[in-house]
């Protein structure tokens, strides 16, 4: 068992060290409680992407709920909770209970932080498989996720989300998927455009929207690997509030190479057999050439932001192509008058709409555009 130590922590050198496992390591990164400090876990992140692991970062102030619904959805191989408040003999127990109550009993669970050395038993014997103390080297955090990596087995439980998890996830590996519901969506977006667009900010508002409105939604986000290393830094959900939200929307993240949506024909058909009517893909930050999206999807959203460039780039991006509807996001940043004017020349009749996602500002009326 690693022992404190006030040794500084070395970095890794950038090396896909996850090549020879079953499958891409996924793993949640969380911090429960009340502990408003992210460094130490963002660094652990990035670690464990520059050593090919898939890394879903939840971020600040999680409650054992919205980590165990994250870490189902997912379909992670081990949860990595962070923890400095004191509190881990009352939040992690109650985080293996709740990994059980929706579905993930089976669920691997990995503690780090400030933890007394008295209390490691008791954290063991309660179900944590492995307890991480400060200066604890990333070449050990590694290998604990790469010992969490087996051969995807069958579930435990027959709960249909956490069915649904595992199915997708064997749908992207193009393993074979058992029988499960299958059915199309009453309604699938695409919301797609250039990376700092505030995309995944926007979708998380419009999920908080559905769930406002009595109503459910699944999203699939898009992130891409690293091409040293094949990992994935996996953030987007991060802008979901899920100690709001809790089971009401169902988000999963993807990691894919340039424009790779193999599996997301069948992915879509889970969905909806799982009982999910509202659908949004969300594509990587997206280029010029990045169009593929439209194929998949009933209503493709071009996400642009001021500043993004004059009318003779707009007019030849073959983004802007593509788009049934346009939404200017931060449209409370200067320039927003000339961009709405240039995107008037580009439209052709399409509806252009104007947000500030981070207020909330006009996304009602944009779930409605799109939902109904």
């Amino acid at each position: 068992m690693p022992q404190p130590t006030t040794e500084p922590t070395t970095a890794l050198t950038k090396a896909d060290r996850c090549a020879d496992l079953p499958h891409r390591p996924r793993v949640l990164l969380g911090k429960m409680g009340l502990d408003g400090h992210d460094r130490g876990v963002k660094l652990i992140a990035r670690a464990l992407r520059d050593s090919g692991v898939h890394v879903i970062y939840s971020g600040l102030w999680q409650t054992p709920r919205s980590l165990a619904i994250s870490a189902r959805d997912e379909d992670v191989d081990c949860i990595a909770c962070s923890m400095m408040s004191n509190s881990h003999l009352v939040l992690v127990p109650r985080l293996l209970d709740e990994c059980a109550a929706v579905g993930r009993p089976d669920m691997i669970v990995h503690v780090g932080g400030i933890i007394p050395q008295e209390d490691v038993a008791t954290l063991k014997e309660g179900g944590v498989d492995q307890v991480f103390h400060t200066g604890t080297t990333f070449d050990a955090i590694v290998d604990a996720v790469r010992d969490a990596t087996q051969r995807h087995a069958p579930l435990t439980t027959d709960h249909p989300i956490a069915t649904l998890a595992r199915n997708i996830s064997l749908a992207h590996l193009e393993t074979k998927v058992p029988e499960a519901p299958r059915r199309r969506p009453a309604r699938v977006v695409g919301i797609t455009g250039a990376p700092g667009a505030g995309k995944s900010t926007l979708v998380a508002a419009m999920a908080s929207e559905a769930v406002q409105r009595g109503e459910r939604l699944a999203v699939v986000a898009f992130d891409p690997k690293s091409p040293i290393t094949n990992g994935a830094l996996l953030g987007d959900r991060l802008r979901v509030d899920f100690n709001r939200v809790d089971e009401n929307v169902f988000y999963r993240s993807l990691a894919i190479e340039g424009e790779d949506y193999h599996a997301l024909p069948e992915i879509i058909e889970l969905i909806g057999g799982a009982g999910f009517d509202r659908l949004i893909v969300e594509t990587v930050g997206a280029g010029q050439n990045e169009v593929r999206i439209r194929t998949f999807v009933d209503n493709t959203v071009v996400v642009v932001v001021p500043g993004m460039g004059d009318a003779v780039q707009m007019d030849k991006a073959g983004i802007l192509e593509i788009a049934d509807e346009f939404v200017i996001n931060k449209a409370d940043f200067a320039g927003e008058s000339k961009l709405k004017r240039e995107l008037l020349d580009i439209a052709g009749g399409r509806n252009i709409h104007e947000t500030v996602a981070t207020q909330g500002q006009g996304v009602l009326e944009l779930f409605e555009a799109l939902f109904g």
